[in-house]
């Protein structure tokens, strides 16, 4: 129910078994309890480092497929890091959908974070190198850069993301850097297709998971940990701008597992 996938269900089924032996667990209503230490240790496994935006100056590249939440998810993080006291810019480098453009300024007003942009349909390099320059003049502490959704054509994804590192690379070798992956809770297994693409593409050090305020569980997360060992940083759990967390393991398994 929980849409964690085949392969991770028969790893925990199997890692129960030999949990219950071991322990001599003879009561059904010990089984969650035991459950619960199994999928907690899957998780930590991947899930060792949050979010550290104390390494400044940073920037953060986000990636994902349209409506997976990107846009949305890059005005909460800077509403949280401003709360950190970290000056923050945001780059609309999804240049391929007017409406990334207009969502992206739209969340920059909300929450009063300057957004660099050009015009739809303009070099998304260019967007990054203009960004970068700014950032550098201001010394910004993080740089948040959105990026085209585009899977349909896994190649002009590829050199698309390519261009944008070596621009990266290139321009801001001193900033650390993160590689955020947006996926949406609620497409399951689908999640993990578009993760594992993604991870064809660029080095992706975490993932942002969306829409979990709605009935999805969002178990495709031990899945992705599993599979493909990548951390889950943060997860959205509403629309408002503060409703963006840091993932927590313990909580996330209390809640799939409904542990109050």
């Amino acid at each position: 129910m929980a849409d964690i996938g085949m392969n991770t269900t028969m790893r925990i089924i199997d890692d129960l078994r030999k949990e219950l032996k071991k322990r001599k667990v003879n009561e059904s209503s010990e089984v969650k309890m035991v459950l619960k230490d199994i999928l907690i240790r899957i998780l930590d496994e991947h899930n060792t480092e949050s979010l550290d935006v104390e390494k400044t100056p940073m920037i953060i590249l986000v990636i994902g497929v349209n409506g997976a939440g990107k846009t949305t998810s890059i005005g909460k993080m800077a509403y949280n890091f401003k709360a950190q006291g970290k000056s923050v810019l945001m780059a609309a480098g999804d240049t391929f959908r007017a409406a990334a453009i207009d969502q992206l300024q739209e969340w920059g007003k909300r929450v009063d974070v300057d957004v660099i942009a050009h015009s739809e349909g303009s070099d998304p390099g260019a967007i990054i190198f203009d960004s970068i320059q700014a950032a550098k003049k201001r010394n910004t502490d993080v740089l948040i850069c959105d990026t085209a959704g585009r899977l349909h054509n896994k190649v002009n994804l590829m050199n698309e993301l390519t261009k944008i590192f070596k621009i990266i690379d290139r321009e801001y070798p001193e900033a650390s850097r993160e590689v955020l992956l947006v996926l949406d809770a609620t497409t399951g297994q689908n999640a993990v297709a578009q993760a594992k693409t993604f991870k064809e593409s660029c080095d992706i050090t975490g993932i942002v998971l969306t829409k979990l305020d709605g009935t999805a569980k969002g178990g495709v997360v031990l899945g992705i940990n599993t599979e493909l060992g990548i951390p889950v940083k943060l997860i959205g759990v509403g629309e408002g701008k503060e409703d963006l967390q840091t993932f927590d393991t313990k909580d996330f398994v209390d809640a799939l597992l409904n542990i109050n």
